[in-house]
């Protein structure tokens, strides 16, 4: 068992992470290796203090310089189920699953509710893990919405299962280019079912009949990843140790509210670190 489970590798995880590994706890840490895409896309930041006018590609450098210096790496897998225990706190990934005595959350700016009837249909035909679910869509028709291009590996896997994929993706040149892959021209804005998801819906109302719906996001929205976790919209509830409502569970980042800002986000990550050390203890 593992003292935290750190599930996101943007700055307040990074923060998080360093400052457990200087207080030589055993971490688990979730996340892509790329670190925080939101950085990388930023033309300046100005706000950081330190290294001054400075582009996010730089800033993110400097980030991974640090990371192989202080010899931690996230784990590039996503966390697509938490469950509370009485010792801790048991995390799904893929097919694996982790304990840790506390957990916590540095998923950033994450949408609330997803699709409309996502949650609603969540485990009946809505499912955030292709390797994990995949095999139930043996010869069946799907959709996947592929939020970025580093899951495209997921969505070939799906579809060496599935009879037929309907593809939405937010970005240009998809490099997919299977026969049974088709990419939709409009964006999905709905999920819809009774008992099981049966359609979804597009943007211009065109309805496609489907027997499930692979959400590639990454990361899965709080209230899907715990259920009893108190929010305030798409923001989770904090108080000023980074604690949640619930016992061992701490957030940072973005995923607390405004402002979206990186000094905000590594001050919160190294405030639940030490709030985590006194729980621990």
């Amino acid at each position: 068992m593992y003292d935290t489970a750190i599930i996101g590798s943007g700055p307040a995880g990074l923060s998080a992470a360093l400052n457990l590994k200087l207080h030589n706890k055993d971490v688990i840490w979730f996340g892509s290796g790329e670190l925080s895409s939101k950085v990388e896309k930023s033309e300046k930041i100005a706000n950081y203090p330190g290294p001054g006018m400075i582009a996010g590609t730089e800033l993110n450098r400097c980030f991974k310089e640090q990371m192989e210096a202080m010899e931690i790496q996230p784990t590039d897998k996503m966390v697509t189920t938490v469950m509370a225990g009485a010792s801790g706190y048991q995390l799904l990934a893929g097919n694996d699953i982790y304990e840790a005595r506390t957990l916590l959350l540095a998923i950033g700016s994450v949408s609330a509710k997803g699709f409309p009837g996502e949650e609603r249909l969540l485990g009946r035909g809505v499912s955030y893990c292709a390797t994990c679910d995949g095999f139930l869509y043996r010869g069946k028709t799907i959709a996947v919405y592929c939020e970025d291009r580093r899951f495209e590996h997921e969505v070939r896997y799906l579809a060496e299962l599935a009879e037929k994929v309907y593809l939405s993706a937010p970005y240009a040149d998809s490099g997919i280019g299977l026969s049974n892959v088709e990419r939709l021209s409009k964006p999905i804005r709905q999920v819809a079912g009774e008992a099981r998801v049966s359609v979804i819906v597009l943007a211009d109302q065109t309805e496609i009949n489907v027997d499930g719906l692979f959400c590639l996001r990454g990361a899965v929205a709080p209230a899907a990843l715990l259920p009893d976790l108190a929010m305030d919209g798409a923001h989770i509830i904090v108080n000023r140790r980074m604690e949640t409502n619930l016992p061992g569970c701490y957030a940072a980042g973005d995923c607390t509210g405004r402002p979206y800002q990186i000094a905000k986000a590594v001050g919160e990550g190294n405030v639940a670190v030490h709030s985590i050390l006194e729980y621990l203890s």
